[in-house]
């Protein structure tokens, strides 16, 4: 960043990270909480499933709403509604007295999600420019990453030493803080007269992902033949192309398909697809493995993850600022192909268990990757979108990586082979490496440094 920053540039960093911050910890915090929940509250594994996807289906589906809002009616109203709903639905699941109402409450708390990142960034990238826009993201795509990398230590130490509850009131005090600077940010926010948000592509994509990831997480119980899998299959198939027709034709669409004109925003979200789903995929096996394979606490097995985070907070904002002096090419092409061989070294993990020669290099290299790629990343799907549609494009990259990771966790037990036992964990370390290097070959073959954007 320059010397100096404005006092608003300060505050809108400081909402954009706290903001998006709550929502990423909240998609990985649970991860490790899902054998307590599921000891106390009761169901088995698809129930597991539908705690961490009920929030990833409604995030996937209305983060694209949310970026449509942000440009109809301000980034700052459209946050704060976000913030004051997922403080409300924060309660709510810590409250919950049965399963069936923690995935409801989880799927609302989704919808709040999904006003919070897109708004945030856009903030962003309409308050700084150039240079300092490139490292500002760095800053917040590191945060928010150590949110993503860092909520299994946070929800292992509360789920061991205190509950599985309060896991989910950890957001309280950073909602808090966020609404009170908002309060105090005096900038007022054009809002384009006349605009509305299709709400029925809205439906469409909710009801697309929902019937996807339903039929994938409950067909290992019943398999494909059975009506109950693939009529939601079909119609979850059916309801999303609808919604990419109706993008195509609608006045206001929720995804933009001119934006894929650009080629770094269609390499840029294709390669987040793949590292995404990657990312989601390695973060669940691991955390489930570690406790149910190895034998480790909850608090342990968060901490397995802690040298990736450590690497982040060091040193994604340096690799913000060498992407925007640079171009982001050459880092996202070797951050996912270093993350592959991070997956890759897992393979020597051994039924007799040792973290500190089976892991720890694995995690290690990994998260040299993944710093290498996420604000480069960043940088390069929004700088190839002109500013004043910086929220719908933040809006459509953050559908993309929520979606991808969406799928992969549904699909952990065809992945795996029907069981996160030892074969199990090899297979799901295999097809991460695979993801990765599809994603490093993509940001290869389609990412091109400094274009102009509209190129």
């Amino acid at each position: 960043m320059t010397e100096r920053m404005s006092r608003d540039q300060r505050v809108v960093l400081t909402v954009a990270v706290l903001a998006s911050f709550v929502s990423f910890l909240d998609g990985t915090v649970v991860n490790v909480a899902l054998p307590a929940i599921s000891q106390e509250l009761g169901g088995g594994l698809s129930t597991q499933q539908w705690v961490v996807d009920a929030y990833l289906v409604t995030l996937g589906a209305f983060i694209l709403v949310a970026g449509s809002m942000s440009d109809v009616l301000g980034r700052t109203l459209v946050l704060r509604i976000g913030l004051i709903g997922f403080g409300i639905t924060s309660v709510a699941i810590a409250a919950a007295p049965t399963a069936e109402f923690l995935i409801v409450a989880r799927a609302l708390q989704g919808v709040a999600g999904a006003l919070l990142v897109p708004s945030s960034l856009a903030l962003i990238t309409s308050t700084f420019r150039g240079a300092d826009q490139a490292r500002a993201i760095g800053i917040w795509t590191g945060a928010t990453t150590v949110a993503m990398i860092a909520g299994p230590l946070i929800g292992g130490i509360f789920v061991d030493a205190l509950s599985w509850r309060l896991v989910f009131l950890v957001n309280v005090l950073p909602i808090g803080v966020t609404l009170w600077l908002l309060a105090r940010r005096a900038h007022t926010e054009a809002r384009r007269p006349g605009a509305h948000v299709d709400v029925l592509g809205a439906v469409l994509c909710a009801v697309g992902l929902g019937g996807i990831v339903f039929a994938l997480i409950e067909q290992p119980n019943l398999g494909w033949g059975s009506p109950v899998i693939w009529m939601p299959a079909a119609l979850g198939v059916a309801s999303f192309a609808g919604f990419l027709v109706r993008q195509r034709v609608v006045r206001e669409p929720l995804m933009p398909l001119d934006l894929f004109r650009s080629r770094n925003f269609w390499a840029g979200n294709l390669t987040t697809m793949f590292v995404y789903a990657a990312l989601s995929l390695n973060g669940f096996v691991l955390s489930v493995y570690l406790q149910q394979g190895a034998g480790l606490s909850a608090t342990l097995a968060g901490l397995a993850s802690l040298p990736s985070t450590l690497l982040m907070i060091a040193l994604s904002s340096r690799m913000g600022a060498l992407s925007g002096r640079i171009g982001p090419r050459v880092f996202m092409t070797l951050g996912p192909a270093v993350m592959a061989v991070g997956a890759l070294l897992l393979l020597t993990v051994r039924p007799e268990f040792d973290y500190w020669t089976q892991v720890l290099p694995g995690v290690i290299v990994f998260g040299l990757g993944l710093t290498a790629t996420v604000s480069p990343l960043t940088a390069a799907v929004l700088g190839a979108i002109e500013t004043e549609r910086s929220g719908i494009a933040s809006a459509v990259n953050n559908a993309v990586s929520r979606v991808a990771g969406l799928l992969a966790i549904a699909a952990v037990s065809a992945v795996a082979g029907g069981a996160l036992d030892l074969d199990g964990f090899y297979r799901a370390a295999i097809f991460t490496a695979v993801l990765m290097a599809l994603g490093a070959a993509t940001s290869f073959l389609g990412i091109r440094n400094h274009l102009s954007r509209r190129d």
